[in-house]
């Protein structure tokens, strides 16, 4: 039969176990906030600049369907130009 002594030294003993445990798991966890922050950061940049890429593309293929042979910008060009003037036709009879 164990004495009260060797059994108290045994809970000692494993207290302070746990106490290294509970220190050395506290560590990790700070360890692993700041990963995920990090990645948090990381995925939040990456974000932007998928934005970025993506407007960068919707530019790049208005500006390619607009982009044609001169003859096409000037029928666009041309278009524009009549609709312009049937608009102030409208705007002159619409004042009288």
């Amino acid at each position: 039969m164990t004495s009260v002594a060797d059994q108290l030294d045994k809970v000692l003993q494993k207290t302070a176990q746990l106490i290294e445990l509970c220190n050395a798991l506290q560590e990790e966890n700070d360890l692993l906030k700041l990963e995920n922050q990090s990645l948090k950061v990381a995925l939040d940049t990456s974000k932007v600049k998928n934005v970025d890429l993506e407007e960068k593309l919707r530019v790049t293929k208005l500006a390619k369907s607009i982009e044609g042979t001169s003859e096409k910008s000037l029928d666009i060009k041309q278009k524009i130009n009549d609709f312009v003037r049937e608009i102030d036709k409208s705007i002159a009879l619409l004042k009288k």
